[in-house]
């Protein structure tokens, strides 16, 4: 027999699947909005944000190199990949920027190890217990304006002492409102599931009767619904998955960047006029070798592209200290080799985006000393 509280925690709301302790929206103290995108299973970024101009590209990726008459030609040296044709007119917009060689300070190629360091801010796998991103919130929300997930469980960069939210679609039929009323009056003297079920209820609200399903660009949209409203989340957390090429890399990629470029595209059309002060930063674990291996795929890599995207980026351009793709320059005679810091990255970009001092950022979310000098000169003032 499940219990009423186990009930709750499985049960959706609105089709919708809610994990948090409640949800709760106010004035919040900022109006900036702060977005991060995890790429789960490590892009590859040779191919999301192809050197079609360095020498040895074409060589060492032969069949599934990105052919460069099809492209958006970023700047002389990099193209977008075909697929990212709505991220490609927010490029060109000046609302997007692309960071080439960047890395997280994990060098091994462990997936669940490389997600802990990225979301942790780390230097090592399970040396910090907490995430980033929820330290990130404890500089500026102060209780206010809780950070969300648009996931089915909190991610490890949002876990800590900061409260925090998850909201998803459900694959569930919708409930209907029969049932939802009887719950409500089920629940209507519980003083432990009552505030839960009331906050429920209004992220239901938020999200609205929209018919959203678990697709990319409904995703894209439901997250803007609750980003684009003035006393909505300040910080918000999306995951993707999929990323792990290791063959037939070409269809599986166009398929996938296809999907992620719709999403971006529905978020940025979702924010209205809110676009104008948001920043996603999109990152991955790690990148996935130079050369191709037998079933026309990559494998786990190293050094991978980073995007920053939205309004108040200060876009048009890609940053990268270009290592090349020659064998002698590879890292470990097999991957891009890093040269650019991701935690830097995350440390500019959100304390920018945010309006806090990104060496104070730095000092908050990397504990562990890893972060180095934060890269800055990313975001509009």
């Amino acid at each position: 027999m499940i219990s009423r509280r186990r009930f709750l925690s499985l049960a959706p709301a609105g089709g919708a699947l809610l994990v948090a302790p409640r949800i709760a929206f106010a004035a919040a103290e900022t109006d900036r909005r702060f977005v991060f995108i995890i790429q789960r299973g490590a892009a590859d970024g040779l191919h999301i944000v192809a050197p079609y101009a360095d020498p040895d590209y074409a060589k060492m990726r032969g069949a599934i190199a990105v052919d460069p008459a099809t492209t958006t030609k970023l700047d002389g040296t990099f193209a977008l990949h075909p697929a990212l044709a709505e991220t490609a007119k927010i490029y060109k917009a000046g609302e997007a920027l692309f960071v080439h060689a960047v890395a997280s300070p994990y060098r091994d190629r462990s997936h669940f190890d490389g997600q802990n360091v990225i979301e942790t801010g780390g230097s090592a796998p399970y040396q910090v217990k907490d995430g980033w991103l929820n330290r990130l919130s404890t500089l500026f929300l102060k209780g206010k304006t809780r950070p969300i997930a648009f996931a089915s469980t909190v991610p490890m960069a949002l876990r800590g002492a900061a409260e925090v939210t998850s909201y998803a679609p459900s694959a569930l039929p919708e409930p209907n409102a029969d049932l939802l009323a009887r719950v409500s009056m089920l629940y209507q003297d519980d003083p432990l599931l009552h505030p839960l079920w009331s906050a429920a209820m209004e992220t239901r609200g938020i999200a609205g009767n929209q018919g959203l399903g678990q697709d990319p660009a409904s995703l894209g949209k439901l997250a803007a619904s609750f980003l684009a409203r003035a006393d909505g989340p300040r910080i918000a957390m999306i995951e993707t998955i999929g990323w792990d090429t290791h063959n037939q890399q070409e269809a599986r990629l166009a398929r996938l960047l296809a999907g992620f470029d719709a999403m971006l595209a529905a978020v940025r059309a979702g924010m209205g006029k809110a676009w104008a002060k948001t920043t996603v930063l999109v990152a991955t674990e790690f990148g996935r070798t130079v050369a191709v291996n037998g079933t026309n795929g990559t494998d786990h890599g190293t050094a991978s592209a980073a995007m920053l995207i939205g309004g108040a980026v200060k876009g048009g351009r890609v940053l990268a200290d270009w290592p090349g793709l020659s064998p002698s320059a590879l890292y470990e005679n097999r991957d891009l080799k890093p040269t650019m810091a991701l935690d830097a990255l995350i440390a500019g970009a959100a304390g920018e985006s945010l309006i806090v001092d990104p060496e104070l950022v730095t000092r908050t979310i990397f504990k562990e000393g890893a972060g180095g000098k934060p890269i800055t000169g990313l975001i509009r003032s």
